[in-house]
């Protein structure tokens, strides 16, 4: 990957040369994928840079500038070993590590649900490697999720941390963050602990936001909207 980013900027930068002598503005981006350069060309993934300047860099697709994480397939002890588990994310810091134990998931996947939680927790581990990639893979894009919830179909909707309402509105159609006028929200555990819509609305657990609203995750949601 590193070639390639190699590959990639020395593609681009004659050309960026050539119009940095017309247009004086563009010589501090070209500096600065110079210097890009020189860290990929001492071995040094651009994700391992401590921040990236993206609006220079974002016509390059450049691939270590994307965000990684390390799954190590580790054995049964390792799951609850802390000193072991920070050895090998040093190996790969500052990017996210993730520690499976591939032959346990082999053993969870035609278990119940109930099963194979209670065979997770005799190793000590909360949630299979799936859940925690998707979790991982979540909180390193910057994404969450939000329900909506009818008749014939519940369904989550990804969204990026820090949306608004509307925002969330607009991933399900664009008429509904256009027309927005309210969000009806209650929250995941509080819907399933009051044991329905209805009984959570007894509870007061169901409130309504307006525009200025962030999603939270957790979140079901009913939109009202009139176009």
């Amino acid at each position: 990957l590193i070639l390639a980013d190699l590959q990639t900027i020395e593609k681009h930068l004659p050309k960026l040369q050539k119009e940095s002598k017309a247009k004086p503005a563009l010589r501090e981006t070209m500096t600065y994928i110079e210097s890009l350069q020189r860290h990929l060309e001492e071995g040094t993934p651009l994700s391992a840079l401590p921040s990236l300047d993206e609006e220079k860099i974002s016509e390059l697709h450049l691939l270590t500038a994307k965000p990684v994480i390390y799954a190590f397939n580790v054995d049964e002890n390792t799951l609850t070993d802390s000193t072991k588990q920070q050895e090998l994310s040093n190996l790969v810091a500052p990017a996210r590590s993730l520690f499976i134990c591939a032959k346990l998931e082999e053993e969870i996947k035609d278990l119940t649900q109930v099963e194979a939680q209670e065979l997770l927790a005799s190793y000590g581990v909360e949630e299979t490697g799936l859940l925690q990639l998707i979790h991982a893979a979540y909180a390193t894009l910057g994404l969450q999720s939000y329900l909506t919830a009818g008749p014939k179909e519940v369904r989550a909707w990804t969204i990026h941390r820090g949306d608004t309402a509307p925002q969330a509105a607009g991933v399900i159609h664009t008429d509904f963050e256009r027309g927005f006028i309210a969000a009806q929200i209650v929250d995941y555990d509080d819907l399933v602990t009051a044991g329905g819509e209805q009984a959570a609305k007894a509870a007061g657990k169901v409130r309504t936001e307006g525009k200025t609203y962030v999603m939270q995750p957790g979140d079901v949601v009913e939109f009202r909207f009139n176009v």
